[in-house]
């Protein structure tokens, strides 16, 4: 008869940023442990909140599956001894898996012959494996950052303050860090008590009892059902981000919305001083009018229930006063900030100790934002602000302000640049420049801003290469991905002419004047893998089907504009409808470039064509390949793949018409060099023999 499984680890409040993955990590582990148990279930349900992290396990059978399965042994051949009888090998198999030696038997594998043996296995009582497994899945659970606490060796998130453990309404017994399992939870810190929880099943509504609602999505559900309600009732429009509502979301267990009010004179602060204050700081909502204008109020959620609500908006507003004046003061008094003078102090803040102060880098973003610009022959005007924006692009780093609120560089930037009278274009590129910010930020608007941008984290992640520091595994403490990613949609969103190895080369050059600590051609070769897995992510996002992205990729990414539309033309071209169509061009490309592998010229001379097929498929390369670099150079690459499409039919009649590896060496290599030629054309676009089917 199956029975339900709670295991519920109590513990003082956890940091709500890690309360989420150790819950789905609880239910990870909980499914694999059951799964490899050969033991069944209905299913599995993870909850948490701030103090408390559980699973429970419905329709959990009594003891696991029993297991009869044939184990492969030696091979037949060895099997046996001269007498016909089993052999020693086969003998010590057979003792290994229990089995008795009469009962093993051969089968055929692959052609080849083995001795197997039926090996069975009786479930064990599900009971039995509990007081064993439960505590193994509480302390095989990771996090972030751990703590000792006590005498304990046990290092945790937090310490453990009560542990359930039930399999039906029995207690499963264990102990770990000093906490015996029993059936006692704990509701609300101030508005519930211990309980008693008598059988799995009933978990939810004991702890709702006792003012937890530990159910998740219903949590969530509550909380913007609450929002939502002041906002409809106030005609408001409430900003919720996603990361602060997940962060409220593991800060609460009985969440109530309330609204609070703030001196409208503050509102003479950058509304994003105020929205990141009361954010960072307080866990509040922003509101706005129906224009997107910051209003005098704020949203917050309390955990608790509603009882002296309106005290404790009066609270809230008492300690958001207090942190608005501190932002005030330090607006005001960063806007008798110099910009010379904070330039100066630039040079005194570190960077990297092998790279410099943060005067020294914005140097180098300078020098590799000009050349940029004289890459891409901009305007002078142009040059011009993308210049001023380089040298002051980094200023506001050592005012107050953004000393507070880091996540503010670049946009009091923009502010103070403004008040400081700079060109607009210069002000609002010093904020466009940190563009993209995030997964789904969007690059740089203006093109003074993508360009000062791709500058600054070209010069980023080329300095961390030059010294070693490239991102492995998961680690990257210096965002390298995320800035090379936004290297390559900025230069997609502005449709840049230039290339990533023009890229790296202005780069390290820069560096180079103040010394490399490795070759730079080493350096250009690990940006370039580094780069090619951000255009590969790109290309995955916008759903290019992975055979015509190894294919494109195998051409190179170093132009990722032409790069991008590659890939949409070859998708295009291999689609269901089209493929029966396109078919016969890529396996024509597939057998030129194979042979044209054996080529050792491309010198092709018409004297010795012997074959009408020859002439044909070499004029009509020659016209393809006008066509091909004309279209390329549009960024038409549709055409190009058609211009290269209409060599199928030459290719074809060539290799009907004549023996490529003739005798005559005169022969063999000027055919070689026809398809060398064709060849060079086929892989500047792609690496045709990735593709699928």
């Amino acid at each position: 008869m199956a029975k339900d499984l709670l295991l519920e680890i109590g513990m003082e409040e956890v940091p709500a940023r890690f309360v989420r993955a150790a819950m789905e990590q609880l239910q990870d582990k909980t499914v694999k442990w059951l799964t490899d148990s050969r033991l069944a279930y209905s299913e599995v349900k993870a909850y948490a909140t701030p103090r408390r992290l559980a699973v429970l396990v419905t329709g959990l059978a009594d003891k696991q599956e029993d297991v009869t399965e044939d184990v492969k042994g030696p091979s037949r051949k060895i099997a046996y001894d001269e007498n016909g009888a089993w052999s020693k090998p086969a003998l010590g198999f057979a003792r290994s898996q229990g089995a008795d030696p009469d009962s093993l038997f051969i089968r055929d594998v692959a052609g080849v012959e083995y001795v197997f043996a039926t090996k069975s296995s009786l479930g064990v009582e599900t009971a039995s494996l509990l007081p064993e497994a439960l505590p193994s899945l509480v302390t095989s659970l990771t996090f972030p950052k751990n703590m000792r606490w006590g005498d304990h060796e046990l290092r945790y998130v937090r310490p453990i303050r009560w542990l359930v453990a039930l399999h039906g309404d029995r207690v499963v017994p264990f102990e770990i860090a000093g906490v015996a399992s029993d059936n006692v939870t704990r509701g609300h810190r101030f508005l519930g008590k211990e309980a008693v929880v008598a059988e799995p099943s009933s978990y939810v509504e004991v702890l709702r009892a006792q003012h937890v609602i530990v159910d998740v999505e219903e949590r969530r559900k509550a909380i913007l059902t609450g929002i939502e309600s002041l906002a409809e009732e106030r005609g408001w429009t409430i900003g919720i981000k996603d990361d602060l509502l997940e962060e409220v979301l593991f800060l609460v267990e009985t969440p109530s919305a309330l609204a609070g009010s703030f001196d409208p004179s503050f509102l003479d602060i950058p509304q994003e001083v105020l929205i990141t204050s009361m954010r960072e700081h307080q866990r509040y909502f922003p509101v706005f009018d129906g224009e997107g204008r910051l209003l005098p109020h704020f949203v917050t959620v309390r955990n608790g229930d509603r009882t002296s609500i309106d005290v404790v908006a009066k609270g809230n507003e008492k300690v958001l006063r207090a942190r608005l004046s501190d932002a005030k003061f330090f607006y005001e008094e960063d806007k008798r900030l110099v910009i010379a003078d904070a330039l100066a102090k630039l040079e005194n803040i570190v960077y990297h100790e092998e790279l410099g102060t943060v005067a020294d880098k914005v140097r180098r973003v300078r020098a590799v934002a000009d050349r940029i610009a004289a890459q891409l022959r901009l305007e002078p005007s142009a040059a011009k602000d993308i210049a001023r924006t380089a040298d002051i692009c980094k200023f506001d780093l050592v005012s107050q302000m953004v000393y507070e609120f880091p996540e503010l560089q670049g946009i009091m930037g923009e502010d103070y640049a403004r008040l400081a009278g700079e060109r607009e274009t210069v002000a609002r590129a010093i904020n466009e420049h940190y563009s993209p910010r995030n997964a789904g930020d969007k690059p740089a608007a203006s093109l003074v801003g993508a360009v000062v941008g791709i500058a600054d984290k070209l010069d980023t992640i080329a300095g961390c290469f030059s010294i070693g520091i490239i991102p492995t595994g998961s680690q990257d403490p210096y965002a390298l991905r995320r800035q090379a990613a936004g290297i390559v949609n900025t230069l997609l969103a502005h449709e840049l002419e230039i290339t990533l190895d023009e890229l790296f080369r202005i780069a390290l050059s820069v560096l180079a004047e103040r010394g490399l600590k490795r070759e730079a051609s080493e350096v250009a070769k690990d940006m370039q893998e580094f780069f090619v897995l951000r255009v590969k992510n790109v290309l995955s996002e916008q759903a290019i089907r992975y055979d015509v992205v190894d294919a494109v990729l195998g051409a190179g990414a170093g132009d990722v504009r032409r790069t991008v539309l590659r890939a949409s033309a070859l998708q295009e071209a291999t689609t269901d409808e089209a493929k029966a169509d396109f078919r016969p061009a890529v396996e024509a490309f597939n057998r030129v470039c194979n042979l044209a592998a054996k080529a050792d010229s491309k010198q092709v001379d018409a004297n010795l064509f012997a074959d009408e097929a020859e002439g044909k498929l070499y004029e009509a390369w020659q016209e393809a390949h006008g066509q091909l670099v004309k279209a390329t150079v549009e960024a038409d690459l549709a055409g190009a793949l058609s211009a290269l499409s209409a060599l199928s039919g030459p290719i074809t009649t060539f290799f009907d018409a004549v023996m490529v590896m003739a005798e005559d060496e005169a022969l063999r290599r000027n055919r070689l060099a026809i398809l060398s030629l064709v060849a060079d054309d086929v892989k500047q676009f792609a690496d045709f023999s990735k593709l699928a089917g």
